[in-house]
């Protein structure tokens, strides 16, 4: 509910502020007094376009805040989706700078024009004439009767099913996808696997075979510097092992005369024991070494198998080739099993399709068993509005197609004449005809949902009398379930309202100023004796509105 607007140098208006309260809300002014500046205020706040023009004072900043109690709304969730502060009234800010820059908050946040948008739907809901072009959108003319029916829910949890289908569906097409282009590569892929597999590769395995076959190419060196090692190790004469023991010897004779001795003893004992081990060793690796030429070769064809892979692949480790094996053998296990995963895939899409189809059919029923309600209620509204022979044909058909909000195709056609054909409202209802069928179906929707606050442009104009009266009646009973806001120039409904504002010009000092201000009762009966008869307002003109508020 809009709870006050407050506007700063706006077109023709220098500052204004004015409070709103719920029930039914009346604005009237002379032609040319600036109710379409009031409501281009409104709509900039909102999120409309604005540039520069809309300075009075170009010299300063354009500030227009609408302060709004959000609590039936259910808004908390969308506030949470756009990461804004929730509070209860809510206070929506909109600046236009000398500059031509334009900034928007809520509760002082910063906001982008799109989310000031998505947010208006959900607070606002401006209807002029032109607007009831949106009678013809088949969005509308199905949120109608879902509003009847008490579909939210069941369209709630269709598209939640419907957004679980097409991530399925995008799954799937991305499997077939890739399955083409693996299939494209099985057989080379499979054949590079395999010969991985044939080679048996093992970590660390082309650093031993190098070892091997470089101690092979040199066995007879290698034998060689063995045997004059040992023979210097060994040797009775000379060799390091006598004396070793030699000097062994005489170190143990004297280890008794002082813990130095004994030390240096037990040192040299230790280097015995070490040498005499490698001796040991010498010995069993000069008897191990031959030469085998079979062994060479073997060794080498290995060796170059690892290097012709390595090659073939890019690579230079053992452990890349493994590493590329691993990757063959996911690519070769995909097309293999992939017929498996596919069908997999086609099965979960065929349970999410069966109970999309459930629900949709739900959906459908409950649209289906409101129609003939509907169209009584429509009729009756407009009967009353001075349109007795108005008809409605509407139904649903059935789409093979999963639609946004079910699987139903509406036909939503009017006849306007009695023995008339049905055509679609644009093209078979006139510009005041589309205004009377907007408002009577507001007024079934204020009847079975939460609706904002409605502000009504003159959508009144072209009627008169009698009709004039149901035009009120109906906006005030649609005034004690929301707020409504309405610009007439008719005084049978101006007098309808809870509280009464006039949008006014005057001229200070040479300068001319658009200002509202709120009607007391007094005030009104003028105004509305104004509206019936003009300027020169008579006697029997004020016994006349004092008629009509009472």
């Amino acid at each position: 509910m809009l709870t006050s607007l407050s506007i700063q140098n706006y077109a023709l208006i220098d500052q204004l502020s004015i409070d709103f309260t719920k029930g039914l809300s009346i604005i009237t002014g002379e032609t040319g007094a600036g109710k379409s500046i009031l409501l281009g205020a409104l709509g900039l706040v909102l999120g409309n376009r604005a540039d520069t023009n809309t300075l009075k004072d170009t010299a300063k900043k354009c500030v227009v805040e609408a302060q709004l109690t959000i609590t039936d709304y259910n808004l908390s969730t969308f506030f949470e989706s756009v990461d804004l502060d929730y509070e209860a009234e809510t206070i929506i800010r909109r600046e236009i700078l000398p500059s031509g820059k334009s900034r928007a908050f809520v509760n002082d946040t910063p906001v982008t024009l799109s989310v000031l948008n998505e947010l208006k739907l959900k607070l606002i809901d401006v209807h002029s004439q032109h607007q009831t072009m949106q009678l013809s959108d088949s969005g509308f003319q199905f949120s109608i009767l879902d509003a009847l029916a008490k579909n939210s829910t069941k369209i709630a949890s269709y598209q939640r099913g419907l957004k679980q289908l097409n991530v399925f569906k995008k799954d799937l097409q991305e499997l077939e996808t890739s399955q083409r282009e693996a299939n494209q590569q099985y057989d080379y892929n499979l054949h590079l696997y395999n010969e991985l597999v044939e080679a048996n590769l093992k970590e660390n395995e082309q650093e031993e075979l190098e070892e091997k076959i470089e101690k092979l190419n040199n066995v007879e060196d290698i034998k060689l510097n063995l045997s004059e090692a040992l023979e210097t190790g060994i040797n009775d004469e000379i060799g390091v092992q006598n004396l070793l023991h030699t000097i062994q010897n005489n170190l143990q004779r004297i280890a008794s005369f002082s813990k130095e001795y004994q030390e240096l003893a037990d040192r040299i004992t230790s280097v015995k024991i070490e040498f005499d081990d490698i001796i040991t060793e010498l010995e069993n690796a000069s008897e191990s070494v031959e030469s085998n030429p079979n062994e060479l070769e073997e060794l080498n064809d290995r060796l170059q198998l690892i290097y012709n892979l390595q090659k073939k692949h890019y690579v230079t480790t053992i452990s890349e080739l493994i590493d590329i094996q691993l990757s063959l053998a996911q690519k070769v296990e995909q097309v293999e099993n992939a017929d498996e995963v596919i069908e997999e895939k086609k099965k979960e899409i065929a349970e999410v399709s069966k109970k999309l189809d459930e629900v949709a059919a739900m959906i459908s029923k409950s649209r289906t068993k409101v129609i003939p309600k509907l169209q009584k209620q429509l009729e009756a509204l407009l009967t009353e509005l001075g349109m007795p022979n108005a008809r409605f044909s509407i139904s649903v058909s059935s789409s093979e197609n999963y639609l946004t909000n079910g699987k139903d195709v509406l036909n939503f056609l009017f006849s306007a004449n009695k023995g008339g054909s049905f055509g679609e409202l644009k093209k078979v209802a006139s510009g005041g005809e589309l205004s009377r069928i907007m408002l009577s179906i507001k007024k079934v929707l204020s009847e079975n949902m939460q609706l904002p606050t409605i502000l009504f442009d003159e959508i009144d104009t072209g009627v008169s009398g009698e009709v004039s009266n149901k035009i009120a009646a109906i906006m005030q009973q649609m005034s004690l379930n929301m707020q409504v806001i309405t610009i007439t120039h008719l005084p049978q409904i101006a007098a309808k309202g809870n509280q009464h504002y006039k949008v006014f010009k005057e001229e200070i000092n040479g300068v001319t100023t658009t200002n509202l201000k709120q009607l007391t009762e007094d005030e009104r009966i003028v105004e509305i004796a104004e509206m019936l008869s003009g300027k020169d307002i008579s006697d029997s003109a004020i016994i006349h509105a004092k008629e009509l508020l009472n």
